[in-house]
């Protein structure tokens, strides 16, 4: 560049050879611009279609048809595993978004990342857009920082929650290369039952949430899910960790309760319950939301007027402006309760000094998920008995 600007090299001490070295190095990408541009032109002439997507994704935008190809979810008490709705957004928006290429860390059953109907890249098969990774999750995270960095392609990548450990310095790096990876990280909790403590996460969201430009999205239910994959595609200077359950989890009824589509701005209101203003507000993320709506039910039930605040991305709620964050958690309502399977660290700065927390304090352990809730006291029971305390 300062060869070619015409700044004189004695001024800035470059050496001849360097100087030269610099304009055939400006004329050769010049001619292979040039070359591009020749075969593009080509292509575009034979295939119309399919260069006119090539250009969208090379500009990272995303086609008019994609929220349409999103599901909706019908309200079930029983619903699904976030892990399970998410798969079902993974299929459909892989669809019509053919720049999608991702795997799993040989948890592809789990993870539900599998691509139906599409064939696995291998030396004999380059068109196949899911990858096996096997056992290698910094692997898989160097793997779709490359594919983000070369550009024109979506790379997802799945395991267990737990194992972000072993990507931390690849999810960091997307993060600093302000990348859009995404990550489809199951198994979120002790809610992931019988493997035990050493498969259980209880730590990993305050780590993750402490990466500057990772978005965490914990979706507390199937239309959550599909909101936070939304998000995820939409973030084209940055990271998204989706954060799924194993266990079940009700599809709540989204004409009693807001729509999910306030994911968006990080945390919303999912209802106000009870008569007159509130005088509690309710909070939590992913498995907990359902649990935290059948406590409020049971408060309203008493006379106490509850707030209940779905909060899935801290960094998307901190990102708005302070208008609407007082108007989903107002200043003067200091009786707040967080609900979280995992440890409370960062939670204190919505909770404030008069909040509590509910949720992990050690590591977890090996039984059925609702016995492991019930020991460990992340429950409806816990969460009212704190209630009724605060009100009070």
């Amino acid at each position: 560049d300062i060869a070619m600007s015409g700044t004189r090299k004695e001024e800035l001490l470059i050496p001849e050879e360097v100087v030269e070295h610099c304009r055939e190095a400006s004329r050769r990408g010049i001619q292979a611009y040039e070359s591009w541009q020749k075969v593009f032109t080509g292509y575009e002439n034979e295939h119309p279609v399919q260069a006119k997507s090539l250009e969208r994704s090379l500009a990272k935008e995303l086609p008019d048809t994609l929220v349409g190809s999103i599901p909706v979810f019908a309200t079930d008490a029983k619903g699904l595993a976030t892990r399970a709705s998410s798969g079902k957004v993974l299929n459909a928006v892989a669809s019509v978004l053919p720049e999608m290429i991702g795997g799993s860390a040989d948890l592809t059953g789990s993870n539900k990342t599998k691509l139906e109907g599409d064939t696995a890249f291998s030396a004999d098969d380059r068109a196949g857009r899911y990858l096996h990774f096997g056992v290698r999750e910094h692997c898989m995270g160097a793997v779709l920082n490359g594919l983000a960095v070369y550009g024109g392609l979506i790379p997802f990548g799945g395991t267990f929650l737990v194992f972000s450990d072993y990507m931390r310095p690849t999810i960091r790096l997307a993060a600093m290369m302000e990348q859009r990876v995404i990550y489809v990280f199951s198994h979120d909790s002790i809610g992931l039952g019988e493997d035990g403590p050493t498969h259980q996460p209880v730590e990993h969201l305050a780590a993750l949430h402490s990466i500057p430009n990772l978005a965490v999205i914990r979706p507390g239910d199937a239309n959550e899910t599909a909101a936070a994959w939304l998000m995820a595609l939409e973030r084209v200077h940055g990271p998204t960790a989706l954060i799924l359950t194993r266990q079940a989890v009700p599809t709540l009824d989204r004409e009693r309760f807001a729509p999910a589509q306030g994911l968006r701005k990080g945390a919303y209101v999912l209802a106000d319950l009870g008569e007159g203003d509130p005088q509690l507000i309710l909070m939590a993320s992913g498995s907990e939301v359902a649990l935290i709506l059948e406590a409020a039910e049971m408060l309203a039930a008493e006379g106490i007027s509850v707030r209940v605040v779905s909060f899935p991305c801290w960094k998307l709620f901190a990102e708005q402006p302070q208008s609407y964050r007082a108007e989903v958690l107002p200043d003067h309502l200091t009786a707040r309760i967080a609900v979280e399977a995992a440890i409370e660290q960062g939670w204190e700065r919505w909770l404030g000094s008069e909040g509590r927390f509910i949720g992990m304090e050690s590591f977890g352990a090996s039984a059925p998920y609702k016995q492991l809730y019930q020991h460990f006291g992340i429950t409806v029971e816990q969460v009212v008995e704190a209630a009724r305390q605060l009100v009070k």
